[in-house]
């Protein structure tokens, strides 16, 4: 049995959301960079353009992304033959959220549903957990800003809608939301489980690196479509037109039950922003 204490998962958190919502990843600059050099849209061009020169002012001067610095969401795997010390690893976790919030002078976003009275340290974080084999611990830190938040979506369809639904219901979601989630979007799709576990799917197939096709090859057939099918839509960059609409679709899909088909939409904007850690 490997012990970790809590205030190194804090630690870990209030790093890893600094990172997030100051930088973009390299797959994803790389995903802005060919989009910008395909798309035939002046204006989509120049909204591309203005997008690379944000990300980069944004990590030279160690600034947000993004004034939506989002909720802190964080996937957490826990090896098996791990046992936290010193404390509850969800304060801590809920420490490093407030510390890198506080630290980073970022916008506190979170508040109560009904009163709508701010929490001020942007906590509790929304926190996704699995039991894996071994004795470490990953951190992934997703701060989700809600413009593409809110034009996510759930659908129960019957099972004989098929691979077809699928596609359309991913589609629709796409051209309903138009330019509210900041395009060009990454789009994660969750096939299966039950209604919560198709929308964790869809937020967690958002971590793969951008653009980098499912190991399943029927899953990448299907994400190279909607890929296509989304950015004939024209919606373009910021919803200025042009081809670029999507950088990527990214599928993650599980077995489920004999009478149902549910799939989720999970929109993430051009700041797809995460960061993970290993201790």
């Amino acid at each position: 049995m490997r012990e970790i204490d809590v205030a190194l998962v804090e630690e870990a958190i209030r790093s890893l959301f600094l990172r997030a919502c100051r930088e973009v990843g390299p797959d994803v600059l790389a995903c802005l960079r060919r989009a910008h050099e395909r798309e035939e849209s002046p204006f989509g061009r120049e909204a591309l353009r203005q997008i690379l020169e944000n990300d980069r002012i944004a990590a030279e001067r160690g600034m947000p992304l993004c004034q939506d610095t989002g909720m802190a969401v964080v996937f957490l795997d826990v090896g098996q033959d791990v046992h936290f010390t010193g404390g509850d690893v969800g304060e801590a976790i809920d420490r490093g959220v407030y510390r890198a919030y506080r630290d980073g002078c970022f916008r506190a976003s979170v508040l109560d549903p009904i009163t709508r009275e701010n929490t001020r340290d942007n906590t509790p974080a929304v926190v996704h957990t699995r039991i894996v084999p071994g004795d470490r611990v990953t951190l992934t830190a997703a701060p989700k800003g809600f413009g593409s938040e809110n034009m996510s979506r759930l659908f129960m369809l019957t099972p004989s809608q098929g691979v077809q639904g699928v596609m359309e219901a991913v589609v629709e979601t796409v051209r309903l939301a138009g330019g509210n989630p900041c395009p060009p979007v990454v789009v994660g799709v969750g096939v299966g489980g039950t209604a919560e576990r198709a929308m964790e799917l869809a937020k967690r197939s958002l971590l793969r690196d951008c653009g980098e096709p499912s190991q399943d090859e029927a899953l990448a057939r299907m994400e190279r479509e909607l890929l296509r099918r989304i950015n004939a839509l024209g919606i373009g960059p910021q919803g200025l037109g042009g081809r670029v609409t999507a950088l990527a679709v990214h599928i993650l899909k599980e077995p489920t039950h004999i009478a149902g088909l549910p799939v989720a939409v999970n929109m993430q904007c051009h700041a797809a922003r995460h960061a993970s850690a290993v201790l």
